[in-house]
């Protein structure tokens, strides 16, 4: 990706690896972070609201009627131009709707979706549950997790542009990461390869 974006739009489906990618332009290329479902989560807390992923998806929707389709971004755009000298750039996870993407390009960035085999990416999310704190979230079956991400990958019947269309963020992203392994180091390396051409 030769000259790397300074603002880069993380999405993809559940347990794929989107925060993976964030840790990594964290940790390696001293990005700022910014997961914009934990801005959800915590909303939902604020409301004294369950954190599961039906009502983080009615916060969302919400949020974008209210305060324009691209607010996710834009909030967490406003907290790296609040910090961005000592950033290199900032990663937004989690994309879940074409506008979000729309607004990354306005902004100058680079969007990427990541994504796995859905088993793979179940066996991940149950693995990890408790150490998360994400039982309530995400301890379900492997039929209701494909349900799921089905109502989410498209915007409901009777919904909006507010509404959920991950598919839509697939078809504007600039790069598609496959996360198949499992192997962290592995695939660290193969985020540095695509997006600074590390090692090559």
């Amino acid at each position: 990706m030769g000259n790397t974006k300074k603002i880069i739009g993380l999405s993809g489906t559940n347990g794929s690896g989107k925060d993976t990618v964030g840790h990594v332009l964290a940790l390696k290329h001293k990005y700022l972070f910014v997961s914009v479902t934990d801005l959800l989560r915590e909303e939902a807390k604020r409301r004294g609201l369950e954190v599961n992923r039906e009502n983080l998806r009615l916060i969302s929707a919400e949020w974008r009627r209210k305060y324009g389709y691209g607010v996710l971004v834009d909030r967490a755009y406003d907290q790296f131009k609040e910090l961005e000298e000592e950033y290199a750039g900032l990663a937004i996870s989690s994309l879940r709707n074409p506008h979000e993407a729309e607004r990354v390009h306005e902004l100058g960035g680079l969007v990427i979706w990541v994504d796995a085999n859905a088993r793979i990416r179940y066996e991940r999310i149950q693995h990890n549950l408790e150490a998360r704190g994400r039982v309530a979230e995400d301890g379900k079956t492997f039929e209701q997790f494909v349900v799921e991400e089905e109502i989410e990958m498209h915007t409901p019947p009777g919904g909006d542009e507010a509404s959920l269309n991950m598919a839509g963020v697939k078809m504007r992203s600039d790069l598609i990461i496959n996360n198949d392994g499992s192997n962290l180091e592995e695939f660290s390396t193969f985020v540095d390869r695509q997006l600074f051409g590390a090692g090559q």
